[in-house]
């Protein structure tokens, strides 16, 4: 019996802000998708793209996520693995199609009841972690979007939440709005009363 394998990738460790997003997939080897590699590499023209093929050409496909409350209560490394955990249990709930194999980008591994495999870099190799890589990132980016239009001071749009220079100057001299991850030292800073971060 052939395997039935789920890629899982998560969006979204760094930033300061939101969620982190996972991705899970499990393609459809009748319906190849071309183009596929770790999100990163991509344009985000071409991550669009993709993140819609994906949808529409994949046996099965979920999205988990760990909430800024989540990070600051547990950490950031077992929220991500949440955010995995729930996208394996969307993928399910939503298609119905339990894997055999489970591929996980990096060195860990959730805690799931499906047979597991770390890969370092797999979203470089496996086609499954990219398609949950370019799942995931689509996801988080437009959260991002999203609060970009609600508080377009901030430049959501340009920095995604990561702690670019620009959006260190923007927090310490606008401040904080909900959905700040108060545990992540930039942050933690400004949230104590130390506007110089």
């Amino acid at each position: 019996m052939t395997d039935i394998i789920c890629g899982i990738d998560e969006a979204g460790r760094g930033p300061l802000i939101g969620n982190v997003v996972a991705g899970a997939v499990i393609l459809d080897p009748n319906r190849p998708i071309l183009g596929l590699k770790d999100s990163k590499k991509l344009s985000s023209v071409k991550r669009e793209l993709l993140y819609q093929m994906i949808k529409e050409n994949s046996l099965a496909w979920g999205i988990g996520h760990a909430s800024p409350e989540e990070i600051d209560r547990i950490n950031i490394l077992q929220a991500t693995m949440l955010a995995m955990q729930r996208a394996l249990e969307n993928l399910i709930e939503r298609f119905q199609i339990k894997p055999t194999l489970v591929l996980v980008d990096g060195n860990r591994i959730p805690t799931i009841d499906i047979p597991a495999q770390a890969i370092i870099q797999g979203d470089d190799s496996q086609p499954c972690i990219s398609a949950a890589s370019i799942l995931a990132k689509v996801t988080r980016d437009h959260e991002m979007m999203a609060l970009h239009q609600q508080y377009p001071q901030y430049g959501f749009d340009q920095h995604m939440g990561y702690p670019t220079p620009q959006h260190l100057e923007k927090i310490s001299t606008i401040g904080l709005i909900p959905g700040y991850r108060l545990s992540f030292g930039p942050v933690r800073k400004i949230f104590n009363g130390d506007n110089h971060v």
